[in-house]
C-alpha cells in the first residue's frame, strides 16, 4: 500500500510504528520536553538524525547518546531504540531520515560505532554544519520530487514530512543525504595535533589524509608548508615518528582499502584513485599491509 505523508504523524510518539522498510522518509522537528519515541522492537529502517539545537538523548539497545548542535547519530534497524528531548532540556530541533542505507555508508560510519547497531558522528566541525544542513534540505526536497519539471528547490515550510515516491526521487534523496554523512563522517574525527607537534607538521599530514591519490612528494608537501625539503623530511619524520613519503603510502592504502569495501571499481582503477602509477606495486604493497591481496580483501567483505 502506497504510504504518503499525510499518512504519517506529524511527530513519532510511543508506540508509533516506524515507517515501513524500502521507503525513504525523511523530515524536521522541533519538540519541546517530553517528547519521546519508544520503539522496543526496533526500526524497520535505518534511523538518521542530525541534530540543529536543543538537546537529544537517544538509546539503541545497551548503547546511550546524547545529541547537541552538530552531531549525527545514525541507529541501526531491528534493535531496540528509545529517543526524545534530553532531561533538562527545553527543546531538540533535528533534521532525520528513515530508509535503507548504502553498503558503502558502513565503511564510513564504522569508526563511530558506540554499540548494538548506534553510531554517533561527534564532534563534526562547525565550518561543515551549513554544508550540512543544505544537503539534508536538499533531501527532504528531492524526496518530494513527482518526476515531472524540476525537483522542487526549498523546503515547504507547511511540509514537516516528505516521502520519496519512486526509484528517481529516492535515488536523488539518498545522494543528499550520503553528502550529509560522509561531510560528517570524513571530519568528525580529524584529530587535534598531539602537544608540541609543530603545526607546519599537522597541515601536511591534513593535506595527505584529505587526497591521498594525490601526487604529492617531498618538495611539494615542503612547499606547502613553506620549508626546504630537508628541512621538512626531518621535522616530519622526527615529529610522525615515520617519513613523509611512508606517511603517505599508509595512507594511500586505507583509502584503497575504503575503496575495496564500498565500491566496485577494479583492482586497477583503486590503485589509480589512491596513487598508485602500477597496480602490480600496489598488490604487492598491499599484501604486505593487509596480509591478503586487494580481491582477496574485498571478497571477505566489509571489516
Amino acid at each position: 500500500m502506497p504510504v504518503n505523508a499525510e499518512d504519517l504523524p506529524v511527530a513519532a510518539a510511543p508506540g508509533d510504528p516506524s515507517p515501513p522498510p524500502g521507503l525513504l522518509v525523511t523530515g524536521r522537528f522541533d519538540e519541546t520536553a517530553g517528547y519521546r519515541v519508544d520503539r522496543p522492537d526496533g526500526s524497520a529502517s535505518w534511523l538518521v538524525v542530525w541534530t540543529t539545537g536543543g538537546r537529544g538523548r537517544l538509546r539503541q539497545g545497551a548503547a546511550e547518546a546524547h545529541a547537541a548542535a552538530g552531531d549525527l547519530l545514525v541507529l541501526a534497524p531491528g534493535v531496540a531504540q528509545e529517543y526524545g528531548v534530553a532531561p533538562g532540556a527545553r527543546n531538540w530541533r533535528f533534521w532525520w531520515a528513515h530508509c535503507q542505507v548504502r553498503p558503502g555508508w558502513l565503511t564510513w560510519l564504522r569508526p563511530y560505532a558506540v554499540g548494538d547497531g548506534m553510531y554517533a558522528v561527534t564532534p563534526v566541525p562547525a565550518a561543515l554544519h551549513a554544508r550540512i544542513g543544505a544537503a539534508l534540505r536538499r533531501t527532504h526536497a528531492d524526496a518530494r520530487w513527482t518526476g515531472t519539471g524540476a525537483p522542487p528547490t526549498a523546503v515547504d515550510a507547511g511540509e514537516l514530512v516528505a516521502v520519496a515516491h519512486g526509484t528517481a526521487a529516492r535515488e536523488l534523496a539518498l545522494g543528499a543525504l550520503e553528502e550529509a554523512v560522509v561531510l560528517a563522517t570524513a571530519t568528525a574525527r580529524t584529530p587535534p595535533p598531539p602537544p608540541g607537534t609543530d603545526a607546519r607538521v599537522h597541515r601536511a599530514l591534513a593535506v595527505i589524509a584529505a587526497d591521498p591519490g594525490a601526487p604529492h612528494t617531498v618538495a611539494s608537501l615542503a612547499a606547502g608548508v613553506a620549508l626546504s625539503p630537508s628541512r621538512f623530511a626531518h621535522l616530519f619524520t622526527r615529529q610522525a615518528g615515520q617519513s613523509p613519503m611512508r606517511a603517505l603510502r599508509e595512507a594511500r592504502l586505507r583509502h584503497a582499502a575504503r575503496l575495496l569495501e564500498s565500491t566496485e571499481l577494479s583492482v586497477e582503477r583503486v590503485a589509480a584513485a589512491s596513487g598508485f602509477v602500477s597496480p602490480f606495486h600496489f598488490s604487492r604493497v598491499f599484501r604486505e599491509r593487509y596480509g591478503v591481496p586487494p580481491g582477496a580483501y574485498r571478497a571477505a567483505g566489509p571489516r
